[in-house]
């Protein structure tokens, strides 16, 4: 495991996704140069997002990151991986996170000795995780119902229950006395007594890449809404077809979430082109070339990309969700939680607001689409 100069030990990563790891580099790279560190990458099964670990494993090693890919799913790989992290987690002076609402993460929590702990932005779930630290409630991700998942989570509760008071920062309620630091482009608003909280300003990618060369066209980025069961399927595709239409927009920078057959009838009925990026959007974006006018749904990226691309005279702009879009299983948080997320981009990073509606059927099938 690689020493940590500047601290005088030994820090760990654990990232199970590329954005994860993206905001590990940029953790790493505060102050201008990266401190040495070594990134376990719990990688999934998702070939897409597979692939863009790989991508980013090779840009952070790059950068002279020590990186080890850990098979940690299916079979004899959870036990595997117990055993073979358990030495170097107990040595080391501080662990850094990509996901807390993880189990697979909450559970090495379990094995841990480090005082000091880092929470990188895993997308907008950051916001939840604090809100959630500051009420001391147990971890549940926006888009879950929040119900106890069951017999299995009946299981989990005293490993979930752990995993929040080690993630407790010391002086709050409940501590394990751990000093905890957030690393965030989201809006942090009350966060709990003793949380530290850093800025993620994405200085190592606009260090790394461009500036790009910026066109006239609007670019559209997905969101995985429809497949965690937030957003109806239709009134997604019926959305898109509506901003495609009203904004001309040509092409539709995928998640790497979405699935081929949405993609497929996204493209027959919209004439967009496609893109499955191979790394994250905020590198992709930097690198360019890029549309002069990006839209989003609520989304991360709706905080990210406005500073990934300062200075380059790209506009990003949020198209909220309208509550006729929900599924009848989405978890009653969703519409508020997604309006946070928009409303903070707007007072936060400039970011436009687009107006709001139901989408139509109008939309789809090419007519004037008014509703967004």
């Amino acid at each position: 495991m690689t020493e940590d100069t500047a601290g005088g030990g030994t820090t760990v990563a654990l990232v199970e996704s590329p954005v994860q790891l993206l905001n590990v580099l940029e953790w790493a790279y505060q102050g201008g140069t990266v401190i040495p560190l070594t990134v376990v990458v719990l990688p999934p099964t998702e070939p897409l997002s597979r692939g863009q670990l790989r991508r980013m494993a090779e840009l952070a090693m790059d950068d002279g990151l020590e990186v080890r890919w850990q098979e940690a799913r299916g079979g004899a790989g959870p036990l595997r991986t117990l055993t073979s992290l358990a030495r170097p987690l107990r040595r080391a002076r501080r662990v850094v996170l990509g996901d807390p609402f993880s189990r697979y993460v909450q559970t090495l929590l379990t094995i841990v000795k480090a005082r000091e702990v880092v929470v990188v932005d895993d997308g907008t779930a950051t916001m939840e995780f604090t809100a959630q630290l500051a009420r001391g409630e147990r971890f549940v991700r926006w888009h879950r119902s929040g119900r106890g998942g069951g017999a299995r989570g009946m299981l989990f509760a005293p490993v979930a229950s752990a995993a929040r008071r080690r993630l407790t920062p010391a002086g709050g309620a409940g501590a394990a006395g751990t000093r905890v630091e957030v690393f965030t482009s989201m809006p942090v608003v009350d966060p709990p007594e003793g949380l530290k909280v850093t800025a993620n300003e994405f200085a190592w990618t606009r260090s790394r890449f461009g500036p790009p060369s910026v066109g006239t066209a609007t670019d559209l980025v997905g969101t995985s809404l429809v497949e965690t069961g937030v957003v109806d399927h239709d009134r997604y595709l019926e959305a898109v077809a509506s901003l495609t239409k009203v904004y001309g927009a040509t092409r539709y920078f995928a998640h790497r979430r979405e699935r081929a057959d949405k993609l497929h009838r996204l493209h027959q009925h919209t004439g967009l082109e496609i893109v499955r990026p191979d790394l994250p959007l905020e590198i992709i974006a930097r690198r360019g070339p890029i549309g002069r006018t990006i839209v989003s749904f609520p989304s991360t990226v709706v905080h990210t990309l406005p500073l990934a691309l300062a200075g380059t005279g790209v506009k990003v702009a949020v198209c909220e969700v309208d509550a006729s879009w929900l599924t009848e299983t989405a978890s009653p948080r969703a519409q508020g939680f997604l309006s946070s997320v928009a409303g903070a981009a707007r007072e936060r990073r400039g970011v436009d607001g687009l107006p709001v509606g139901p989408a139509t059927a109008t939309g789809w099938s090419g007519a004037p689409a008014a509703s967004v």
